[in-house]
């Protein structure tokens, strides 16, 4: 299965091939944070779900090729040394994917897909950061921190790519005002 997404004004695509490793929502301070920055970036879109996670879809990193634009994706991390960059397409800030340094896949904004199109989640995580996770409901699992199913999946992934990290080259820098 090859799915086709783009940016907010389609100068940015993608091509994601077979199935993803998971859907889920990440309630972590660092991605409540950076999603509030990048919503503040001229024109942006929402990056927040309304109970305040950021979705994603985790695709290994060797099932995403950039088909065209790839020239405008600039990265965005909370600090300096944050090993974790957001990487957004500067020709209308869309928020593109989540890279963890040394990580073997991307975790691909959910907001790319066509709302009717978009893969539900199958968890969230990192509800520990939340101070009333109370509020979130119950219609799939709520992990205080990464749960073993999700790190299990993340590693049948790497095994399946032989243990391989490959690198998506970035070059600059966008800053959230």
């Amino acid at each position: 299965m090859t799915q086709h997404l783009h940016c907010r004004c389609g100068r940015v695509q993608l091509q994601l091939e077979k199935t993803p490793i998971l859907a889920a929502e990440c309630h972590c301070n660092s991605c409540r944070t950076a999603g509030e920055q990048l919503q503040q970036l001229p024109a942006a879109g929402q990056v927040l779900e309304s109970n305040g996670g950021t979705a994603f879809v985790l695709y290994r990193k060797d099932r995403v090729q950039f088909s065209r634009g790839r020239e405008l994706l600039k990265e965005h991390r909370l600090t300096e040394t944050s090993a974790t960059r957001r990487v957004v397409a500067s020709c209308c800030n869309t928020p593109v994917f989540l890279e963890f340094q040394r990580g073997h896949w991307l975790s691909i904004y959910s907001r790319l897909w066509p709302e009717n199109t978009r893969p539900a989640i199958q968890l969230r995580t990192m509800i520990s950061d939340l101070a009333d996770p109370s509020s979130l409901p119950n219609d799939v699992p709520n992990a205080r921190h990464q749960s073993f199913g999700f790190i299990a999946k993340l590693l049948g992934a790497w095994v399946a790519m032989g243990f391989r990290v490959p690198k998506v080259e970035i070059s600059g820098a966008i800053r959230p005002v």
